[in-house]
């Protein structure tokens, strides 16, 4: 059987000689298709290593791009926080105002208000409003608070750890930056929450994220406010001394486990709580020595 092949002439220089190497035709069609296989290879590793280098840049770029973002939405975070104090205080001087003007009514009389024929008060009228309630108020603070003797937070509300604290964090269930107004101290359901000074309890019941939330006012336009209770053991308008209890610990609310979340507010705006903790006393019980 005849077979084709190539002919290959070897000359060595020196001595002149020929030499002649026969390559079958299938051998020259193996070597040619794995030359054209490792070609093919090459490419493909190359177009492959250039598709993920674009990948990353992509990657990186976005990433750049999510951070940029990420720094932006806290930056604008912190101004809607700080708008917002400032809005909460506008509101508290507003209210002020109000009842201000509220109490000068009562006191002129509606007769006196429909003769000077205009139904509402000006910038003076207003501003004098507010300096009536200001004395008003005053006054009503020296009759029902002269029994008020620790108006400073200056024990712990609740025995257990601090776990959160105030500023800014991640939160939890969103996982971007946002601004903690308080701190939280992990204790079992049920920890007995006591108020941290002498005060009266403007608010006790359900308050969205807060959950179970319990108001004290201090005077002074100083606060506190106890979170995410699973029970009350005060009401609204009650007087409490410092060490008294106003609830328990629980996990009403926005919680993804039982704590209490404590604020200190002045003027409505969230101050930080670590100062008064620092020098605060551990719990202790009430002593009942109301002077009525």
């Amino acid at each position: 059987m005849q077979q084709n092949y190539f002919i290959l002439v070897l000359a060595h220089s020196l001595r002149g000689k020929l030499r002649r190497v026969r390559v079958p035709l299938k051998v020259v069609y193996a070597v040619m298709a794995l030359a054209l296989l490792g070609c093919i290879s090459i490419i493909g590793f190359i177009s492959s290593y250039a598709r993920m280098a674009w990948k990353v840049a992509n990657y990186n770029a976005l990433r750049s791009e999510v951070e940029a973002l990420r720094t932006r939405y806290q930056r604008l975070q912190k101004v809607s926080n700080q708008t917002n104090q400032q809005m909460a205080s506008l509101e508290m001087f507003a209210n002020e105002v109000s009842i201000a003007y509220g109490i000068k009514q009562k006191l002129e009389g509606p007769a006196g208000i429909a003769a000077e024929g205009r139904l509402l008060p000006t910038f003076s009228d207003s501003v004098a409003a507010y300096r009536v309630l200001r004395s008003y108020h005053g006054a009503e603070n020296g009759f029902a608070r002269r029994w008020h003797t620790n108006v400073q937070p200056s024990i712990w509300p609740v025995e257990g750890r601090l776990m959160g604290g105030f500023g800014q964090r991640t939160d939890p269930f969103s996982g971007e930056g946002a601004m903690h107004t308080g701190v939280d101290i992990s204790a079992p359901t049920g920890t007995p929450v006591r108020t941290t000074a002498d005060g009266i309890v403007t608010f006790a019941g359900w308050n969205s994220g807060y959950g179970q939330l319990v108001v004290v006012d201090h005077g002074g336009a100083l606060e506190t406010y106890y979170a995410h209770l699973s029970r009350f053991a005060v009401v609204e308008g009650q007087e409490v001394r410092r060490g008294e209890q106003v609830g328990a610990v629980g996990s009403t609310g926005r919680v993804t486990a039982p704590h209490l979340h404590y604020e200190v507010r002045l003027g409505g705006a969230p101050v930080n709580p670590h100062p008064y903790l620092a020098r605060a006393g551990v719990v202790q019980m009430v002593k009942k020595d109301f002077p009525f």
